[in-house]
């Protein structure tokens, strides 16, 4: 069936999803104003986390998954707030919403480069995690539950961010909003990646797994429905 005139073609619709994302991107590479923040803050916590909990090789095993959704909630937070403040403080935000496109396609570019930035900061974090507390992260079930979480985490993000932007207290209050949301997300993917730690049956695990994706499905259609009208607000 033809598109009607009123509908974005397909094409259209992931070329404006795209251009959002690059704009995104390509204004970082510029600036690495983000990603500097966010792996400093990053690099933090992971040495506040080494040198406060003198710990053994078996209790570190036990709080890994832990530790690294902590890291990884607080930059992933600090990064959505950034990123959207810069946009509503430049004019750029006004800008992309006048812009003829789908709204939603804006909502899927911020998403995508906040993904972008998070997976970024992940790549970066995991090796320095490993090599300092002498763990291998580099488990193939570990990076697809890291994967899967972060997805959760900065569409739910993405959204919230863009309410919080429109208020004088963005930065306290998007933890306020995010973090009762995306309990479920940091509950699924500690169980899930302590599971694949300890090496844990994988009947264990798939149930925390569904958990994520059911979550990922389930907010990104209720973000792609509803953030046409959080932006009018």
């Amino acid at each position: 069936m033809n598109p009607t005139p009123d509908s974005p073609r397909p094409s259209s619709y992931l070329r404006a999803t795209l251009a959002v994302a690059w704009k995104d991107l390509a204004a970082e590479l510029r600036s690495r104003e983000l990603l500097s923040a966010m792996l400093v803050f990053s690099t933090l916590v992971i040495l506040i986390f080494y040198f406060a909990l003198e710990l053994d090789v078996k209790a570190r095993n036990g709080i890994t998954a832990g530790a690294l959704w902590v890291t990884f909630a607080f930059a992933g937070t600090l990064g959505l707030n950034r990123s959207m403040a810069i946009e509503k403080d430049r004019g750029c935000l006004d800008g992309l919403l006048l812009a003829p496109v789908d709204r939603s396609a804006i909502y899927f570019g911020k998403a995508l480069s906040n993904l972008a930035f998070m997976l970024i900061v992940e790549i970066i974090v995991l090796p320095l995690y490993s090599v300092m507390y002498n763990i291998n992260l580099f488990n193939p079930g570990l990076l697809a539950v890291t994967l899967l979480g972060s997805i959760g985490y900065t569409a739910v993000g993405t959204l919230l961010a863009t309410m919080s932007v429109q208020t004088r207290t963005r930065d306290v209050l998007l933890p306020i909003l995010l973090f009762p949301v995306v309990i479920p997300v940091l509950v699924a993917a500690v169980k899930a990646s302590s599971g694949y730690l300890t090496g844990a049956d994988i009947n264990e695990i798939t149930p925390w797994i569904n958990i994520l994706i059911v979550y990922n499905i389930i907010f990104i259609a209720v973000a792609f429905m509803v953030f046409d009208f959080v932006v009018e607000e």
